[in-house]
């Protein structure tokens, strides 16, 4: 299943989830650390979405169109979702499954009322 589809699934949810914010980490050169959190929701897909829209915006932001992600933990206590998720960003498609269009996504982020960056 490719991006686009995941985060146009995820919130097909009745609920809507409360988005509590984004924390964003330069890594290195192209590589960024995106650490997010929600709560009002029961599934670990709306703050992978949430992420993922992070990441999306900030490519937009810098100058960039494609993101290509490499990891998200995901984690829960006290009714608090957090994701730390890891993409590279890149003008160019990057090699891999997973990579982005960042127009799409935040296209489809707006569409569901995700926020973005």
């Amino acid at each position: 299943m490719g991006c686009v589809q995941a985060t146009a699934e995820v919130n097909r949810a009745a609920s809507a989830p409360t988005y509590l914010g984004v924390e964003t980490r330069l890594l290195d050169g192209n590589l960024v650390n995106f650490i997010v959190s929600v709560t009002d929701t029961t599934t670990e897909n709306d703050v992978a979405a949430y992420s993922e829209c992070a990441a999306a915006q900030y490519a937009l932001i810098r100058g960039f169109g494609f993101a290509r992600h490499l990891r998200t933990n995901v984690s829960q206590e006290a009714g608090i979702w957090r994701a730390d998720a890891v993409y590279t960003i890149s003008s160019a498609l990057p090699d891999g499954l997973r990579t982005i269009d960042a127009e799409v996504i935040v296209s489809n982020c707006r569409e569901f009322r995700i926020p973005t960056v």
